[in-house]
């Protein structure tokens, strides 16, 4: 990820309650502090904490993408949609920042919802998606053969891949011409629960009457702590078909993409751009 390593900033200190793990480099012209999650913790209030201390600690960032993998939401009749190993960006339209807080939608007539949380949206990042153009550094894909899309609702036989499950159930969908990732922007929708349940997946995507790509468990933390784009690597399709073998190859594709991008923030803008912290102060 890095293209260049180095020791903490002269006279960093942090204070006691940072637990965060930091590693500092450089990324093209960017200085880069790369701010982890602590093993094996997930949800939206562990990157709430993960957010606050890393402000805490460094006042001056400015920017940060959030990385990470998710769930897909794959629509049968397209065929050349979505397969494990995309990557998926959080597109800021209208008034909102491209990321819904499923905990967050409110119980109104009937079985409809409403929408109460936004991400922020950080403009100099989004400036760069204006200039990005896709050619990644990737590990090698898991293969097409590992790639299974099964109808909704169907019971995955437990197992590291689904040779016990149904075939019958399996959606038949046409190979694409190459292995290479594809880049998909829309709305990531983020709750504090693990989402596996296919028929589950579906409601909340009609809740939501959005053009909703991904499902993950983090980004919601961030909407009253960090201004960012969120990217992910799609590991599974948001069902119970889940296992560990796209997981590692995910994280890549979204590393990849995310230090492709900031190659086209330029260090004057990011020097120009108000601080995060000012930012939250602001809104």
């Amino acid at each position: 990820m890095l293209d260049e390593e180095h020791a903490a900033p002269r006279g960093f200190t942090r204070p006691q309650t940072d637990a965060n793990v930091y590693m500092w480099g450089r990324v093209g012209e960017q200085n880069t502090v790369i701010a982890s999650l602590t093993s094996g913790v997930y949800g939206t209030t562990s990157t709430a904490t993960t957010a606050s201390s890393l402000l805490a600690s460094l006042p001056s960032i400015r920017v940060g993408p959030f990385v990470g993998i998710g769930g897909g939401i794959a629509r049968p009749d397209d065929d050349q949609g979505i397969r494990l190993g995309d990557v998926f960006v959080n597109q800021p339209f209208g008034t909102t920042g491209g990321v819904c807080q499923y905990d967050f939608i409110k119980a109104k007539s009937g079985d409809k919802r409403e929408r109460k949380g936004f991400l922020g949206r950080p403009l100099t990042v989004l400036n760069a998606l204006r200039r990005i153009q896709a050619y990644h550094k990737r590990k090698d894909s898991m293969g097409f053969d590992n790639d299974r899309l099964f109808k909704a609702p169907c019971d995955h036989i437990p197992g590291p891949d689904c040779r016990g499950c149904d075939m019958a159930d399996e959606i038949q969908r046409d190979t694409r011409d190459t292995i290479d990732p594809d880049i998909h922007y829309g709305t990531i929708v983020s709750a504090n629960t693990l989402a596996k349940d296919a028929a589950a997946r579906d409601r909340i995507v009609a809740d939501l009457d959005e053009d909703c790509i991904c499902f993950e468990m983090e980004a919601a933390g961030l909407m009253n702590h960090f201004p960012c784009l969120v990217v992910r690597g799609i590991c599974d399709y948001t069902d119970f078909y889940k296992n560990d073998r796209w997981q590692r190859y995910a994280s890549a594709t979204a590393a990849a993409y995310t230090k492709e991008l900031l190659a086209y923030v330029p260090a004057a803008e990011v020097k120009e751009t108000k601080r995060a912290l000012e930012v939250l102060q602001l809104g």
